[in-house]
C-alpha cells in the first residue's frame, strides 16, 4: 500500500543543525517527498503544535501526521514536549518517534511510559541514518493508518 497521492506531514524537533541536514539528506535519499518541518527545540514543537506566536498563520493547516523528537534539547527537553503532547487531547493522537543519541535503558523506559510510539538510537553512518528512515517510511507512511488520513 504506497501513499504516493497522500501528503503525510512530519514534523521534526531536533537542536542540532546537523543533525537536522542529515535528516533531511536521508529522507530525500529514500524518495519520501511528503512535507517536513523541522523545530530546534521543544519550546518551538509545543508553540507549533499549539500554533502559537510565529506558528499562529498556520492556525488553519492541518498538524503533523508524525513526530520525529530528540530527547536532549534546550528550553524544553524531548521528554517535557513528549509529556505536554500526550496530555493534550488535540495532539495525543499524533505518533511520535523518538530518535536520539541515548540509549540509555532508563531514557528508552522512560519514553514509552511517556507514550511515545517509538525508540530510535541515532546511528553513526549516515548510510545507517538512510536505513532507518527508509524504515520510519515503510512503517510509519506505508503500513500503519494514521489518524486522519484516507488509507
Amino acid at each position: 500500500m504506497m501513499m504516493k497521492d497522500i501528503n503525510v506531514r512530519i514534523l521534526i524537533a531536533d537542536d542540532d543543525i546537523d543533525d537536522r541536514i542529515l535528516l533531511d539528506d536521508a529522507f530525500s535519499e529514500t524518495g519520501l517527498n511528503h512535507s517536513l518541518t523541522f523545530v530546534e527545540d521543544g519550546e518551538k514543537l509545543l508553540r507549533f503544535l499549539k500554533r502559537e506566536d510565529e506558528y499562529k498563520d498556520l492556525e488553519m493547516d492541518p498538524l503533523p501526521d508524525l513526530i520525529i523528537l530528540d530527547l536532549n534539547m534546550p528550553k524544553v527537553d524531548g521528554r517535557t514536549a513528549l509529556t505536554q503532547i500526550k496530555k493534550d487531547s488535540n495532539l495525543n493522537h499524533i505518533p511520535v518517534v523518538v530518535m536520539t543519541t541515548s540509549k540509555a535503558e532508563e531514557d528508552i523506559r522512560k519514553s514509552y511510559e511517556l507514550g511515545v510510539n517509538s525508540f530510535i538510537s541515532k546511528p553513526i553512518l549516515f548510510e545507517d541514518l538512510v536505513r532507518i528512515v527508509e524504515v520510519i517510511r515503510i512503517y510509519w507512511l506505508e503500513v500503519v493508518a494514521l489518524p486522519g488520513l484516507r488509507q
